[in-house]
């Protein structure tokens, strides 16, 4: 979707919620590909992903590349949703073929997809937590906005 001033690219993601989802981690918040989940894994939202940030668009990479981007992803979990909105930086490579994580601070590895991120895996709503922790189908939506 573009229009004059502004333009979106979007990704969306499909995975699972898993009984071991606490979303207690105060930093960063992840969703992965691997089907399985250990109680350690407090920043872990959703497993069993269909695609990683590998399996990205080239243009979304370049999207999220851009500093001055913002990028939001949403969980939608049945009826609920969960949001975090972060940015973009000329080091976000993307190139993690497992999962994805959304970081409050400005550390960059291959699995970052945003940087500053207005809330972490504990900020997410508690009604949704307990639709993760009992299984339920996740639709994950991330959104570059140039």
């Amino acid at each position: 979707m573009t229009d004059d001033a502004t333009s979106t690219h979007r990704e969306v993601v499909h995975a699972t919620g898993h009984e071991h989802v606490t979303a207690e981690h105060a930093s960063t918040f992840e969703v992965t590909t691997d089907d399985w989940l250990t109680p350690a894994g407090d920043c872990i939202l959703a497993v069993d992903a269909d695609r990683s940030p590998a399996d990205f668009s080239d243009s979304f990479r370049d999207a999220v590349q851009d500093a001055a981007a913002t990028v939001t992803m949403t969980l939608e979990v049945a009826d609920l949703t969960a949001t975090f909105e972060g940015r973009g930086h000329p080091d976000l490579a993307l190139t993690d073929d497992r999962s994805m994580v959304g970081r409050t601070s400005t550390h960059v590895d291959d699995r970052t997809i945003m940087l500053d991120a207005d809330g972490a895996a504990e900020s997410v709503d508690r009604e949704v937590v307990d639709a993760l922790a009992d299984g339920a189908d996740v639709r994950v939506v991330l959104e570059v906005t140039q």
